[in-house]
């Protein structure tokens, strides 16, 4: 009974192609920035007493701007994993 190794071979053979290329990795690092910078701009605004309220937390840049760059940056992620080059 003769067993057959697992073909450990990592080289591509030629009708094989890379899942993903160089722009999809390009876009998947942009749309990481979009995402970090959203939770960045999100983060904040707490008040260390707790009996004291800071209006800081309503603030356009927690309500709005941050929602539209983490919004932007999924959208970048979908297209980036989606996205196939033209052959």
């Amino acid at each position: 009974m003769s067993k057959q190794k697992p073909n450990l071979n990592t080289e591509l053979s030629p009708n094989q192609q890379p899942l993903f290329r160089k722009i999809n990795y390009i876009l998947i690092g942009i749309g990481v920035l979009f995402l970090a910078m959203g939770y960045i701009l999100i983060s904040g605004g707490g008040s260390d007493d707790p009996e004291v309220f800071n209006p800081a937390i309503f603030d356009s840049r927690r309500l709005v701007v941050a929602p539209i760059l983490m919004f932007i940056g999924l959208i970048i992620e979908i297209v980036a994993i989606m996205y196939r080059a033209k052959k």
